[in-house]
């Protein structure tokens, strides 16, 4: 089997298509107001019925039950992954109501932010860690700043679920990545761009290409 893929971040059909037809395991939605690859309900709507198998997820950060609400009710996402600063009381409150899995981001930079972790495994469906923003840009986004972490930390760590890497992925760091974390999933999104929320569709083939020669390491 080989590694698993999300394409973060979509935000237009060429992209989609790219994706879908290359053999993404995941798409993602942004439903982040700053972000550059924000994308309407609407808009992720439209996107979402090109996905073919695609699991499609709704990538959110600390909104109320109203908002998550709201999009659910018009896009059509199997898996909402909160990239916030949601509490595990939180996270729980918001798998039970929406009914539907849960994917929890955990940022990290040290070892110390790996034991966090810990307290979101038992009532979530899959963890993502991704690299925490810089201290020195407070207006850095919570994801897709082409930052890396010391894939070295999550070396011989194992949780009661599944996990995702993420975080400056490349088609020239992906190989490495998955050998030194282990990780059996991973997700991309500005290592297929040109610019921040410009995906390029051959970028995506290309990564989507390199991951399926990709095995993943006991």
């Amino acid at each position: 089997m080989s590694v698993a893929t999300k394409i973060c971040g979509l935000t237009d059909a060429d992209s989609m298509a790219a994706a879908a037809q290359a053999g993404a395991a995941y798409v993602g939605f942004i439903f982040y107001p700053p972000s550059p690859r924000y994308v309407t309900p609407q808009q992720a709507a439209a996107l979402a019925a090109h996905a073919g198998q695609a699991v499609k997820v709704a990538v959110t950060v600390d909104l109320s039950d109203d908002e998550l609400g709201a999009i659910l009710e018009t896009a059509p996402v199997d898996l909402i992954q909160l990239h916030g600063a949601e509490t595990p009381q939180r996270v729980a409150e918001v798998r039970a109501r929406f009914a539907k899995p849960v994917m929890k981001s955990i940022p990290v930079a040290g070892p110390d932010d790996l034991d966090r972790a810990d307290s979101y495994a038992p009532i979530v469906d899959r963890l993502l860690f991704d690299a925490k923003p810089p201290k020195e840009k407070p207006d850095a986004l919570p994801g897709g700043n082409a930052l890396s972490f010391d894939w070295q930390l999550l070396a011989g760590r194992s949780w009661s679920v599944p996990w995702m890497l993420s975080g400056g992925l490349t088609v020239d760091n992906l190989a490495e990545a998955v050998e030194i974390s282990r990780a059996r999933a991973i997700d991309v999104s500005s290592g297929v761009e040109d610019a921040p929320g410009r995906k390029n569709p051959e970028k995506i083939r290309t990564l989507l290409a390199a991951a399926a020669r990709l095995r993943p390491v006991a």
